[in-house]
């Protein structure tokens, strides 16, 4: 075997074969290889191979073999030519190519570092600034999380002590609630004493079924005793509708807090998370998603209508205590004083009976002692009649005797 192979566009060599080198057979063009690798170079710079000049060795077509049967069986397959002859007939590159290809090369070489200096700087001046951007964003982040902290504990403990409040109304509306509704049972002993009265009273004969003031003042107080009631059980119709009003805007101010809460909870949790805390994970597509139904001032607004209405309904149920109690007043006067002008009535109604039935007892005495006195005139009479009879028998017979 001889020399097998030169340089990248070179044939290869085979066993030596005799042939004159006076005629060498056509050369045939080496078969094109394509790289599926192409390297990246610098715009601006030219390809690495450039430097090959633009001359390349000819083969003669007039070099033939003196056997004409030792031709070449395979036009892939070149005689094989020396390495010494080859070099010294067919010399493609000259110092200058060679030194062109060398300064070519460093050059390139050169730009690609400082190319490559240069884009690493600019890496690491993007990793800079996006780091400081990161750090930026997360502060900024962190201040807004810190103010909406403080902005849900605020509207936090708005919401609880209205709530308070609200509640301590509630227990007062109910107690003043359960106050009508026992003043109002309550009433029911005097209507019945009142038409007890009334109904006892109708049991007077003859002309003492007269319609005094005891009798006016009975129905007055029994239409009194039913309007009290009528109006009590009015009023806490009125104060039921009000605590189930009220009861609405607890439940409001409930749920708001709850919701401030789960807010709070997760506000806390996302502020005490770090870049080195445990169970982070990436979720693609979140920050395009707009969860959110308020912004930070409808939020507050909301929060704010719930207080606002909180309020209004812990006035009305003070409005509404307030005529409650009035209303006690009133008509404890009001029953009181009628109570009282029935019992003067009843008072005065008695003295005059009693008046009259100590005059009718008198003058019933006097009768009787006249009819006494009468019938003992009467029976002395009788006995002064029986008395004279005697006397006239006598005369009646010495008549008759005298005249016979």
């Amino acid at each position: 075997m001889e020399f097998l192979g030169t340089t990248q566009t070179a044939n290869y060599c085979s066993p030596r074969k005799t042939c004159d080198y006076t005629a060498l057979p056509p050369a045939v063009p080496a078969p094109e290889i394509q790289e599926c690798y192409q390297p990246y170079y610098l715009p601006g710079y030219r390809y690495l191979h450039s430097w090959r000049p633009s001359l390349f060795y000819k083969i003669s077509n007039t070099q033939t073999c003196q056997d004409d049967q030792a031709t070449c069986r395979s036009a892939l397959r070149p005689p094989t030519i020396l390495p010494a002859l080859r070099s010294a007939l067919f010399c493609r590159y000259s110092p200058h190519d060679w030194d062109q290809s060398n300064q070519l090369q460093i050059r390139g070489a050169e730009a690609s570092r400082l190319w490559a200096g240069r884009l690493m700087g600019d890496s690491m001046r993007l990793m800079q600034d996006k780091d400081q951007l990161t750090q930026q964003m997360q502060q900024g982040t962190c201040r807004n999380l810190s103010q909406r902290l403080s902005d849900i504990g605020f509207w936090k403990s708005e919401l609880g002590y209205e709530l308070e409040r609200l509640l301590n109304e509630n227990c007062s509306m109910d107690t003043v609630k359960k106050r009508l509704e026992c003043a109002a049972e309550e009433a029911n002993c005097p209507l019945q004493v009142a038409l007890e009265c009334l109904y006892q009273r109708e049991k007077r004969i003859g002309i003492d079924l007269v319609h005094d003031n005891v009798e006016k003042n009975l129905i007055q107080e029994v239409d009194l005793l039913k309007c009290c009631q009528e109006q009590m059980r009015k009023l806490a119709q009125r104060i039921e509708i009000q605590m189930r009003d009220n009861r609405d805007a607890q439940h409001a101010l409930e749920r708001d807090l709850g919701d401030k809460n789960s807010a709070q909870f997760i506000d806390e949790k996302c502020f005490n998370l770090r870049n080195t805390s445990d169970c982070i994970s990436f979720f693609h597509g979140m920050e395009k998603v707009d969860g959110t139904v308020s912004v930070p001032e409808t939020w507050a607004k909301f929060s704010n209508d719930n207080i606002r209405h909180s309020q209004n309904m812990r006035a009305n149920s003070i409005r509404l205590r307030e005529e409650a109690e009035n209303l006690f007043e009133n008509l404890s006067n009001q029953m009181w004083k009628q109570f009282t002008n029935t019992n003067l009535a009843f008072k005065a109604r008695i003295s005059e009976v009693m008046d009259v039935k100590n005059k009718l007892q008198t003058q019933l005495a006097k009768t009787l002692q006249e009819i006494f006195q009468t019938e003992n005139t009467i029976m002395l009479l009788e006995r002064s009649i029986m008395a004279k009879e005697c006397p006239t028998w006598s005369c009646a017979g010495t008549s008759l005797s005298s005249s016979s």
